[in-house]
């Protein structure tokens, strides 16, 4: 098959382990910097793999998220339990999702984006089949709950691998808009998943393979174990899309002794924090916004319009990669701060009025904003390291230094998307301890704000005002 090229021209000495990937699949001369390679071979073979990816980990997503659709409808089928008891469970995937991104991030330049992609993907089976079986049954113990909402992080680790294995496949002109499209794609999955399951928990969509429903006190039948056995089939055929379909590349390989240098790095800490500002405002937003909506608007079928705020974020994430790369990422995401500041205000405000209309048009802004930020916030990492590489690494060849400043800003992108995923634990338990100590969310609300003017503080001190260290 054509597009699977073994690149013999230059053999290189870092190959993949032989058990890793068939050599058929390995790309062993990959060179997208170099003009006439991307036109006549490069683009071609960046594209299929990225267009592989974005299904794999939009179900990622779908299945990370899942459970703060299912969370909301637990006690309509007799799961007898509290408010705090639910945003636990809510929180939980964010927790377990963030920790293990942290482990992911270091996995494609191991074992190969390919092979990789497949074997995480297919992991989502366990999870969603498992709350298939769980939530028909009001007597399953809690315990068993957590546990299932904490495998459902599984999803949530597979963005750090996606994003590494995505950005050694093109040239820096085109990085920003291709993660972008990787992550603002893959990020329609919370969206497509909070549309997707309010239907089909609606309808025996599997017959009685699928277990029979049960009846809420209005009377109305909920087959919620759809919410997990929805995605079994859809799982299925995008792990053998990427078994069969992507690449590896040999150059990318290195161990995570070799990775573990990004720790050393002033910047990978100081974009984990602005990172945590964009996505993990993105995430926990996401995860949050169901309960605390229903909370706070009992009166509102929230399920019916919760899936706009992540549709609108994960679009503005994936189409405004370019206005990064146009203006440079660190004046975007400056931008990006001050308006996110004065829409929590305006969400305080809203609340204040009783008005669910407007909270909900703050929250949209808040999803949009953070979308624009989580793709100016991703394309300034690789901008640093290539400009921090030949600072701290002087004796390398200028190719050398290239391929060092790849694999780093690979590995720190996996990283800083670990760190800032913990925003979807802490933003539904910061609702969830705010309404616990003072019956408000607002106190929750108002942290949001400082968090986000160190955030304005940061980007501003480090990567725009006039002699920046690193103006990006």
């Amino acid at each position: 098959m054509a597009e699977r090229v073994e690149w013999a021209a230059r053999q290189e000495t870092t190959d993949l382990p032989e058990f890793a990937t068939p050599s058929g699949f390995v790309l062993r001369d990959w060179r997208p910097e170099e003009a006439s390679f991307w036109e006549t071979d490069g683009k071609r073979i960046a594209t299929r793999n990225l267009w592989i990816s974005i299904p794999n980990l939009l179900l990622g997503f779908a299945i990370w998220m899942v459970w703060s659709v299912v969370v909301a409808k637990l006690p309509l089928v007799g799961f007898d339990y509290t408010p705090n008891q639910l945003f636990w469970l809510a929180a939980l995937p964010g927790l377990s999702g963030a920790t293990l991104r942290i482990f992911y991030s270091f996995m494609v330049p191991i074992f190969g984006g390919r092979r990789w992609t497949a074997l995480s993907t297919g992991s989502l089976l366990l999870p969603a089949l498992w709350i298939g079986f769980a939530v028909q049954d009001p007597q399953t113990p809690y315990l068993v709950m957590l546990i299932l909402a904490l495998l459902c992080g599984l999803g949530g680790g597979n963005f750090s691998s996606s994003m590494a294995n995505i950005s050694f496949f093109f040239p820096k002109s085109a990085k920003g808009s291709a993660m972008g499209l990787n992550a603002g794609l893959g990020n329609l999955g919370v969206s497509a998943m909070q549309f997707l399951v309010p239907l089909v928990i609606t309808a025996g969509v599997f017959g009685a393979l699928g277990g029979a429903p049960r009846q809420t006190a209005t009377g109305q039948l909920l087959w919620l174990q759809n919410a997990g056995f929805i995605w079994v089939p859809l799982i299925i055929i995008a792990a053998l899309a990427a078994w069969f379909g992507m690449n590896d590349i040999a150059s990318a390989r290195s161990s995570i002794k070799d990775q573990l240098i990004i720790f050393t790095r002033k910047h990978t800490w100081l974009m984990s924090v602005l990172y945590t500002g964009t996505f993990g405002s993105f995430i926990g937003f996401a995860a949050a916004f169901p309960l605390l909506a229903g909370n706070l608007f009992p009166e509102v079928d929230v399920l019916r319009f919760a899936f706009l705020g992540p549709l609108v974020g994960a679009l503005s994430r994936a189409f405004s990669g370019s206005l990064a790369d146009r203006f440079g990422g660190a004046r975007v995401s400056l931008w990006v701060f001050v308006a996110m500041a004065l829409c929590v205000f305006g969400v305080l405000f809203f609340i204040d009025t009783r008005s669910f209309w407007g909270f909900f048009a703050m929250f949209l802004l808040l999803f949009f904003f953070s979308g624009v930020g989580n793709a100016s916030t991703t394309q300034m990492i690789p901008a640093i390291f290539r400009q921090q590489t030949p600072l701290l690494n002087p004796g390398l060849s200028p190719a050398e230094q290239r391929l060092q400043s790849d694999k780093e800003s690979a590995a720190a992108v996996g990283f800083i998307s670990a760190v800032a995923a913990y925003g979807a634990f802490f933003i539904p338990k910061a609702y969830g301890s705010s309404i616990a100590l003072s019956g408000s969310a607002a106190p929750a609300l108002y942290g949001f704000t400082l968090f986000y003017g160190i955030c304005i503080a940061l980007t501003w001190f480090y990567y725009t005002r006039r002699n920046a260290e690193v103006p990006c």
